[in-house]
């Protein structure tokens, strides 16, 4: 998997652009900046985005490739980034330490998916806020982007369940037009979900 990843961040380009998720960028808008985490966050678009408005950006991911494009693009809008190589097989944050974090496309097997969700909640202050865009199952038919493997998309009530435990749950299902880089490009069918740690 991470060679997968490795052959695709290693082209020059950036694949999915350099500017951040639209409705990440809207939610950070919104808030006071203090320190984020982007779990798989590949060429850096996001946490830099987040970076030039002052948040403390954390990155991690398990391309090389993806943190060299990273740190290119923090340089180019002269802020910086800690990016962390890691998988997320082996996440296990300590508690009660960011703001905010945010899932960008970040789309799993089953049990990976509910791990993560649940760590990413754990590394949350308490308040803290977690942004999550993700495809719906609905997306499999579509060429803007994705996995073409339908256990990997997501239902609406595996969210409800995955974040059961916190407070404010908003969930959207929605169509977007996503213009994010060649790989994401189109019409789409996402969720966009906020909550808040207890």
């Amino acid at each position: 998997m991470q060679n997968q990843w490795d052959e695709r961040y290693a082209r020059q380009e950036y694949i999915y652009g350099t500017e951040p998720n639209s409705f990440l960028k809207e939610k950070l808008r919104e808030l006071k900046p203090g320190r984020i985490l982007f779990p798989a966050e590949g060429e850096g678009r996001n946490a830099v985005y987040a970076a030039t408005i002052g948040w403390q950006a954390d990155a991690s991911d398990q391309s090389e490739e993806g943190k060299k494009k990273a740190l290119q693009l923090a340089k180019q809008n002269n802020v910086q980034i800690n990016y962390y190589i890691e998988s997320l097989d082996e996440w296990n944050p300590e508690p009660d330490q960011y703001d905010c974090i945010a899932l960008i496309f970040v789309h799993l097997p089953e049990e990976l998916r509910k791990r993560v969700h649940q760590s990413a909640i754990k590394a949350l202050k308490p308040g803290g806020i977690l942004i999550l865009e993700a495809f719906t199952i609905n997306q499999l038919s579509r060429t803007s982007g994705g996995p073409k493997m339908p256990e990997l998309l997501f239902k609406n009530d595996q969210l409800k369940n995955d974040f059961s435990k916190t407070s404010e749950l908003e969930i959207l299902e929605t169509q977007v037009i996503l213009n994010e880089g060649p790989l994401h490009q189109g019409v789409a069918d996402v969720f966009r979900l906020t909550c808040h740690k207890l």
